[in-house]
């Protein structure tokens, strides 16, 4: 990733007044084009600039979703579906200006079927708003990155998190949805059933595409059962190549871990200072099994033997609610355990993910690539899936400072791409990842811009993300 591939587009100034006097005649004070809420609609979370949207509109149902859709699309606005702005790729920024829309208002959970174990909700649910609306029906949405996103932001992005190498992403647990696409007509991608062949697969199609398709009104999602019994533990190692085998010879094996998240020594570091823990500061593994008594004991004793056979410290496991939620805290909080270590700089948030098989061969090449730059990038990751994360701490006001870490993003992406890997697991394309996107799939690009044309023949949803407008 490089800066200047950051760039403003170019604005229709003219449309874009136009559709804010007709959107303030028709929402009213819903309807916001102050800077200081126009700056939270933009992009802040890692050190892509702001880009900002010229009005911010608070829809509360479909209805008024399809009708900002027909004033945009009769002005040719760009419109920027925005859920908690917690992406990290510049998603919700806007290069072209136009007008946010801004979810949050529907957050109805519409329905829950229990004996199907499905439910369908409104796009600003979010994550742990559905959790807390599901827990008396024992069943829980298992997917969960690490910030409380929306539902809605969380299918556009195709995200997955900590539980993914046991329940899937949101590409597996997402059974339809509903979408305001041209012209303002909403559509519906599926239904309930679990499985279906009737035609194109449009649900995919959406789940993914980072809201340049249209915006989603309704999110129809696979449940699962609160498990019985969920132990944790932490496992330590010596280095980050016995922790990374030690992962793939638990997948290899079978063994049905619901979690398995490798913290490097830094990383470990950073979450004893910021979370108050007191684990020793080396490569470590934090492992999460689902099941009955009898299956999550025998799961556990599986993985201490392997973990064992790659020089583990000793696997300490626990299943008492208290001490698993320090745990997990303490690591969806990461990224802020990252910031820590050097107050007042900058953060590059970026992740790659490649074959299990390839996983300690990239992390340690990935190690040793840090370490002969001299840069501060403590590595935490979804390693079950081959998925890992790195935090780049730098001076973004430092020129050559912002060069080094460049040009160390280039070199992670270029080295997973190489090991027939991809460059972003879960983060998306966004602004951010868009330079690697042609390298990771060539012409397929090509393709994916023929079906941005045909469906948003204007291009006003979210222009200038996953690739370049046209």
């Amino acid at each position: 990733m490089a800066l200047k591939a950051i760039k403003q587009g170019a604005r229709n100034d003219s449309g874009i007044a136009a559709a804010k006097t007709l959107l303030g005649a028709r929402f009213g004070e819903r309807f916001q084009t102050g800077e200081a809420v126009r700056a939270q609609h933009a992009h802040t979370t890692t050190y892509i600039p702001a880009q900002l949207p010229d009005g911010v509109v608070f829809p509360e149902n479909a209805a008024e979703v399809s009708e900002i859709v027909k004033i945009a699309s009769s002005h040719r606005v760009p419109l920027i579906a925005f859920g908690t702005g917690s992406s990290l790729e510049g998603h919700v920024n806007a290069p072209h200006g136009g007008i946010s829309v801004d979810m949050s208002r529907m957050n109805r959970v519409v329905e829950v079927n229990p004996e199907d174990l499905d439910c369908t909700v409104e796009p600003g649910v979010t994550r742990e708003e559905l959790n807390t609306h599901l827990r008396d029906t024992g069943l829980f949405f298992p997917i969960d990155p690490g910030a409380n996103a929306s539902i809605g932001g969380m299918a556009s992005t195709r995200a997955s998190g900590t539980n993914a190498v046991r329940y899937g992403t949101m590409r597996e647990n997402v059974l339809a949805v509903t979408a305001v696409v041209a012209g303002g007509r909403e559509i519906r991608t599926g239904h309930r059933a679990r499985k279906s062949s009737a035609g194109y697969d449009l649900t995919r199609l959406f789940v993914g595409a980072e809201g340049t398709l249209g915006i989603i009104t309704s999110i129809t999602l696979r449940l699962n059962g609160i498990p019985e019994v969920i132990s944790g533990g932490v496992c330590p190692f010596r280095t980050v190549a016995d922790a990374c085998n030690a992962v793939i010879l638990t997948i290899q094996s079978g063994i049905p871990v619901a979690r398995i998240e490798l913290l490097d020594a830094l990383q470990m570091k950073a979450c004893n200072a910021y979370s108050g823990l007191i684990y020793e500061e080396t490569p470590t593994l934090f492992v999460e099994f689902h099941g009955s008594a009898e299956s999550v004991a025998l799961q556990s004793r599986h993985f201490a033997e392997i973990a064992s056979e790659f020089g583990s410290k000793g696997f300490v496991w626990t299943t008492k609610p208290e001490e698993r939620a320090r745990l997990w805290k303490a690591r969806h909080n990461a990224y802020w355990a990252q910031k820590s270590l050097k107050p007042g700089a900058a953060i590059l948030a970026t992740d790659v993910c490649v074959p299990i098989s390839r996983l300690a061969d990239c992390v340690a090449a990935t190690h040793e690539d840090i370490a002969a730059n001299a840069l501060i990038a403590p590595i935490v990751g979804h390693v079950g899936d081959g998925n890992f994360h790195v935090g780049v701490v730098f001076d973004d006001k430092d020129a050559g400072d912002v060069e080094r870490v460049e040009a160390f993003i280039e070199r992670l992406n270029s080295r997973a791409l190489a090991m027939d890997g991809t460059c972003t697991g879960e983060h998306g394309i966004g602004q951010g990842k868009m330079p690697f996107l042609k390298a990771e799939l060539g012409g397929a690009v090509d393709l994916m811009r023929q079906i941005k044309h045909s469906l948003d023949p204007d291009d006003i949803f979210n222009p200038g993300k996953i690739f370049a407008r046209a």
